[in-house]
């Protein structure tokens, strides 16, 4: 299970990389979402996946007798997870703005200093 994770992770990664070298600005979102979600994914596995059994200690217990999950690559992950969606959300709202006064999302045409706006 872990390995399927891991090849997961790197095909997020290169994936996310491949969309950020591309010259749309849609694209450019597309990949850094690729990014964040395969980050997300490897804080998690850093955590050891622990199936069935609680981040926390039974009732009468001082110290954990069986293996158990790691409750903060979990919170660390829903941090991010809200972190990255509100990112995700002005940066698209922002180049639909771009998109709507310019009318491209192409980086080259945006980086020319050709035009006034």
């Amino acid at each position: 299970m872990e390995i399927l994770l891991i090849i997961i992770i790197g095909l997020l990664h290169a994936g996310g990389l491949y969309m950020l070298l591309r010259r749309s600005m849609f694209k450019m979102i597309i990949g850094l979402i690729l990014l964040g979600n395969g980050a997300n994914l490897l804080i998690f596995l850093m955590g050891r996946l622990v199936k069935g059994h609680p981040p926390v200690i039974e009732d009468g217990l001082k110290v954990f007798t069986e293996i158990y999950a790691d409750p903060l690559p979990q919170a660390l992950v829903l941090t991010a997870i809200v972190i990255g969606f509100g990112l995700q959300s002005f940066a698209i709202i922002l180049i639909k703005r771009v998109y709507k006064v310019l009318e491209t999302d192409d980086l080259d045409e945006l980086n020319s200093t050709d035009e006034d706006i």
